[in-house]
């Protein structure tokens, strides 16, 4: 998803497209990976000095909440990323910079069978390590 489409997710959801707003959405499309709260704060307060932690949060999780944003726990904390809504994909993420690898196999494929008397909704693979650049300064 890209600033726009995501902009007009939230007119069409009736949310007002604030500057803070798109700021925050600025920050997960340049990045890399998952980011956290803390992460997006520390970014956000050399454009706005008095952004609130509610202010950050409250936004975080309406993206979450319309599909904006995706999820992920790591180490105990709840990180952020742009959804990636161009195709099924799963992810590798990094443990400790947050990077993401998309990978396409889908394990779904295989387990479908193992659970055809259960009604699937929704599912969700991630596989956690260490990048290749993290993995050598270890």
């Amino acid at each position: 998803m890209n600033i726009n489409e995501a902009m007009e997710v939230l007119k069409t959801k009736g949310y007002k497209a604030t500057g803070k707003r798109k700021d925050i959405l600025i920050y997960f499309e340049e990045a890399d990976g998952y980011r956290t709260a803390k992460d997006l704060i520390q970014h956000l307060e050399a454009v706005h000095e008095a952004i609130s932690f509610d202010t950050v949060y409250r936004n975080l999780h309406l993206y979450n909440e319309v599909g904006i944003l995706e999820t992920t726990e790591l180490n105990g904390e709840k990180h952020f990323r742009m959804n990636c809504t161009h195709r099924h994909h799963h992810h590798f993420i990094c443990n400790v910079c947050g990077k993401t690898k998309e990978i396409d196999l889908c394990p779904m494929d295989e387990l479908r069978n193992a659970l055809a008397d259960y009604a699937i909704e929704d599912h969700k693979f991630e596989i956690y390590g260490l990048c290749p650049v993290c993995k050598t300064t270890a």
